[in-house]
């Protein structure tokens, strides 16, 4: 008689529950979260965010208090965006040692030094332009806008921030703050650099979360997003000079991006579940169109299985409540 091949019978792994979990290659765990918070100053309460439903924009003032909360809940790093009543031309406040990027990485110190602060390195929401830098009314300098990051991550680092996120997206920056960092005597903070930062639409809500007005785009300086093979080189030239995690922002129209990344490096990888991704979800659940929690953990499970070891989401409070309710 011929022998016959047996038939390939994957569905036997999926036959229970007991067999789907024991068998399941990733899952995402509460540590692996970053939580963005937005702090602004001058207001005397919280201010919901229309974009992001569910989200607010905190008072200075009730700033320790939610993130004793956040700890609370198993939270053990915050992502905190400044919205400054003190904006100009070139966002000095953010190097100011009593401005607002100083106080609120001092406050969150203060109030739970073991929260981990990963303060986001930028300049948009620091000035009048609403660009990430150095800008002349058409392009947004390179080499200066170096200077004024080095200065914002020295405060930063001053104030207590244990990580620092840059996310300008200027040619060197890494190799910039990384010196700048060891020459102040900071060579112990790490940088979490958004090394592949798309010019993406997704990011509509933030833009009104930190009442960002942008003259023109970003497009010269954020990368196109039909771009792939030019991800790689710009997340290994951070790599190259000095940074401890990279991170690829938007994550889910991008986890192609991270995927081949995570084949290219032994580094850390993050991803960014941005305001579009978050508010796609959550327009869709207020409407009935599907079940969010299941959305979240699915969209969370698919960076780690992309690759990312860190994820920085909206959702991270929520979900947080989530598996506290479960236990």
């Amino acid at each position: 008689m011929t022998p016959t091949t047996p038939l390939k019978r994957l569905r036997r792994l999926r036959r229970s529950e007991t067999m789907r979990d024991m068998l399941r290659e990733n899952d995402f765990k509460l540590a692996d979260l970053i939580h963005p918070i937005f702090i602004e100053e001058g207001i005397s309460q919280q201010q919901p965010i229309s974009t992001l439903p569910g989200i607010c924009r905190y008072p200075e003032q009730e700033l320790a208090e939610e993130i004793q909360a956040l700890y609370n809940l198993g939270i053990r790093a915050v992502m905190p965006f400044g919205i400054s009543h003190h904006k100009d031309e070139t966002g000095s406040d953010t190097w100011q040692e009593n401005g607002l990027l100083a106080r609120m990485t001092r406050t969150i110190k203060q109030a739970c030094p073991e929260m981990m602060v990963v303060p986001d390195i930028c300049f948009c929401e620091y000035t009048t332009h609403g660009h990430c830098g150095i800008y002349d009314g058409e392009h947004v300098h390179n080499d200066q806008t170096l200077e004024g990051l080095v200065k914002q991550s020295v405060t930063a680092a001053k104030a207590g921030a244990d990580m620092l996120a840059p996310s300008a997206m200027m040619d060197g920056q890494v190799r910039a703050i990384r010196e700048g960092l060891d020459a102040a005597g900071y060579e112990h903070v790490a940088i979490l650099a958004h090394s592949v930062k798309y010019a993406s639409s997704f990011y509509g809500p933030f833009r009104v979360a930190v009442d960002s007005e942008l003259s023109g785009d970003r497009k010269a300086y954020q990368m196109d997003y039909a771009n792939g093979r030019q991800a790689m080189q710009e997340a290994l030239l951070d790599e190259q000079e000095g940074a401890d995690i990279l991170m690829v922002k938007p994550g889910t129209p991008y986890l192609d991006v991270l995927a081949n990344l995570r084949r290219e490096t032994h580094l850390p990888l993050a991803a960014y579940q941005v305001g579009g991704e978050y508010a796609g979800i959550k327009f869709a659940a207020l409407a009935g169109a599907l079940d969010e929690q299941k959305v979240v953990f699915e969209t969370l499970t698919g960076f780690k299985r992309a690759g990312a070891e860190v994820i920085v989401t909206y959702y991270a409070k929520q979900v947080a409540q989530w598996l506290a309710d479960s236990e």
